[in-house]
Formats: C-alpha cells, sequence, structure tokens
C-alpha cells in the first residue's frame, strides 16, 4: 500500500505516526503524574479529623515546705560555742535576747583529723587558738566563747588531750551526757508552738538522741549514731534498737519530728529549696548513698521512721544541741 503512495504522501504519513506516538507518551506522563496528587487530595484535611488526644502527664506534686520562722532576737548580744564532737569540730555564734530569742550569725564545720590522734599537742592548741581568733575577730566577747564537749566525743580517746590543752588557755570544758545532749538539743530544735505536738531527734555520729516532751518534763532515750559500723555492729540490730526505742515516742507527738544532725543534713542538701530555714526530708528510699556514714545513718532514719509511722521530719539548718547550751547560759 505505501508502494502505491507518492513520497511526499509517504513522509506526511510518517510525521503523522511520529506525531501520535509523541502525544500518546505526553499523555501516560500526565497520567502517571497526577494519579499521586489524586491520591494526596483524596486524604481528608488533618484540621478536620478527629485524632486521638494523648493524656496529659500529670504535674509533679508540689514540693513539701515548712513555712514556719521563729521570732528575731531584739537587741541581742554576741555569743560563740564551740563543739568538740564525735566527727571533729564545729563552731557557731549566734545573737541571743534577752527572751532567749536567737538568730545564726556564722556557722563551720571541720572533720578535722584531732580525734584520729593524728595532731600534736602543739597542732592542737594551735587549731584551738584559731577557732578562738575567729570568734573574737567577729566580736565576740572572750568570756562569751564556750567549748562544749559531745557525749559521743567523750568516747575518743584523742579528747583528753584536746581537753587538756583548752584548760591551759584558760577555758573550761563542758561535758555532756546523753540525756544533757538530748534536752538541749529539744530546747533549740523544737518550736514553741510545736511543744506538745512533735519530737525531736539528734543523729549524731557517736549516738542519736529522741526527745520529748511529757508533762511538761523532757524525756528521752538514746540510740546508736551513724558511725556504728566502726563498732562493727550489725545494721540489722542497730535498726531494731532504734525502732524499739522510737515506739516510747508518744502517738499524738508522732506527726512531726524535728531532725538534726550531719547525716540529716546531707539528706537536706539534696532537696533545700533556696535558703529556706527548714527542709522537708524525702523518704529514706528517696535517698542513695556511698560513704559508710552517710549509708548508716540511712538506716537509722528509716528505723525511726518506720517505728513512728511520721509523715514529715523536718530538718532545721541552724539549730544545734550547742546553742541549746547558749540559751541555757544567764542571759
Amino acid at each position: 500500500m505505501l508502494k502505491n503512495l507518492s513520497l511526499p504522501a509517504r513522509l506526511g504519513l510518517l510525521l503523522a505516526v511520529i506525531a501520535g506516538l509523541y502525544f500518546a507518551i505526553v499523555a501516560f506522563d500526565n497520567d502517571s503524574k497526577v494519579a499521586p496528587a489524586l491520591a494526596v487530595d483524596s486524604v481528608p484535611d488533618a484540621a478536620s479529623t478527629t485524632a486521638p488526644k494523648a493524656t496529659p502527664a500529670k504535674p509533679a506534686a508540689p514540693k513539701a515546705s515548712f513555712n514556719y520562722l521563729p521570732p528575731a532576737p531584739v537587741d541581742g548580744k554576741l555569743r560563740g560555742v564551740v563543739e568538740l564532737g564525735a566527727s571533729g569540730f564545729n563552731s557557731f555564734i549566734v545573737t541571743i535576747d534577752s527572751q532567749h530569742n536567737w538568730q545564726l550569725n556564722k556557722a563551720e564545720f571541720d572533720n578535722s583529723l584531732l580525734l584520729e590522734n593524728m595532731a600534736s599537742d602543739e597542732e592542737i592548741r594551735r587549731g584551738l587558738r584559731a577557732y578562738i581568733a575567729n570568734m573574737l575577730d567577729y566580736g565576740v566577747a572572750g568570756r562569751d566563747i564556750h567549748f562544749v564537749v559531745s557525749s559521743g566525743a567523750l568516747k575518743a580517746s584523742a579528747t583528753k588531750r584536746i581537753t587538756q590543752e583548752l584548760a591551759r588557755l584558760g577555758y573550761v570544758v563542758n561535758k555532756m551526757t546523753p540525756e544533757r545532749e538530748a534536752a538541749l538539743g529539744m530546747s533549740v530544735a523544737l518550736p514553741a508552738p510545736f511543744i506538745g505536738k512533735a519530737f525531736v531527734v539528734d543523729l549524731g555520729s557517736g549516738g542519736t538522741e529522741i526527745s520529748w516532751m511529757e508533762n511538761d518534763t523532757p524525756q528521752s532515750v538514746t540510740t546508736y549514731g551513724s558511725k556504728y559500723f566502726e563498732q562493727d555492729v550489725a545494721s540489722d540490730l542497730v535498726a531494731n534498737d532504734v525502732r524499739v526505742k522510737a515506739q516510747r515516742v508518744p502517738a499524738e507527738l508522732r506527726g512531726t519530728c524535728f531532725i538534726i544532725g550531719g547525716v540529716p543534713y546531707e539528706m537536706a542538701k539534696q532537696v533545700r529549696q533556696g535558703k529556706e530555714r527548714y527542709t522537708v526530708l524525702d523518704p529514706a528510699s528517696a535517698y542513695q548513698f556511698d560513704k559508710a556514714k552517710a549509708k548508716a545513718g540511712l538506716v537509722i532514719y528509716r528505723a525511726l521512721a518506720e517505728a513512728t509511722g511520721c509523715q514529715q521530719f523536718v530538718f532545721d539548718w541552724d539549730a544545734n544541741f550547742t546553742i541549746g547550751y547558749l540559751l541555757s547560759r544567764p542571759q
């Protein structure tokens, strides 16, 4: 058939076939591009779709706080005290007025080597003089500087050497019994509005004093301190002793415990809010410690909570039984 066509006709037919193929390819290509677009357009608009709503996370419970503030001293006088404790020297400078209101001005904590028999007599003397000089420079009169030896420190072999050096410097060393220590600690750590409503724990290195007021009379019991591990005493035995002693606290006083001491201080550091005077401690299960002393203190703290059911342990950043000793002195 093509043989019967002239050359121009053949060329025209060829061009027609080529054109047809071209438009067919373009049409196919356009269809392939349109299909995805149609697929996208067929998806419902996101704004008009009711998606599953995520359950909002519960806001964190507000940190417990204790907002009581003790009355500030008026026209008070500076007084200083140095505590020889079972872990070293601590010193406090406070202002006390005639009504026994007080305010902590300065505190220094020194886990020195003096109690480990690592210091010579001259080093002990030099260290004591440094404490005295710092207080004098702050404005405390020499006659208003006092030295107190805790009941736990009395067990240390180095204590006798240190008290002898203090005597040579002309200072009287006031030795504490656990009962006296407990009464002084309670006098400074238990706020007046909470007398008859709470109890006090001084969780020290050499011993733990648990105290409360009963019929207007101070009551106390003493158990192990946070350095019990040095005596090779089992934690289970310590915990049991703490529980037995703590159960003597009257039920009506167990709602709140004011707690002081070295290990409670370490606990409070982890949860303190700003510069608050009082910090409510977390439950024992919230704390993890690496050091042996802190671990031992946590054993005591847990046993206290288990025995009393107390839900509010309040750490006082300023209180110390030696300040209670200053308050017991004539003003």
